[in-house]
């Protein structure tokens, strides 16, 4: 990715470690809370996906370089990678409960 694309996507991250949000975030339908940041750069467009509603803790699942021919749509193996990796992110926080709980806290 561009370093003109990473400094606003990170900026949008930084934000919703502070538990804020962009202006420009968009929930994105389908993913139980999932944003979605979307960043424009010499005719390409980037998106970074990210989650803060598993434990107030912001689990960044994908950021990619939009290649879908079909508009706006995320193409199907992003839409794969994001899904997989929030039940990840679901398992992480599980087991970061379970541990803490283990631990006596």
């Amino acid at each position: 990715m561009p370093d003109e694309v990473k400094r606003p996507l990170g900026y949008g991250l930084r934000l919703a470690q502070k538990g804020e949000r962009a202006p420009d975030a968009k929930t994105l339908k389908g993913y139980d809370g999932a944003v979605e940041l979307i960043e424009d750069h010499d005719g390409d467009s980037y998106r970074a996906v990210y989650t803060t509603r598993i434990d107030s803790a912001v689990y960044v699942l994908h950021c990619f370089q939009k290649k879908s021919t079909n508009g706006i749509a995320i193409p199907k193996h992003d839409k794969t990678t994001i899904e997989s990796r929030l039940k990840d992110a679901r398992r992480d926080a599980e087991d970061q409960r379970s541990a803490s709980k283990s631990k006596g806290h």
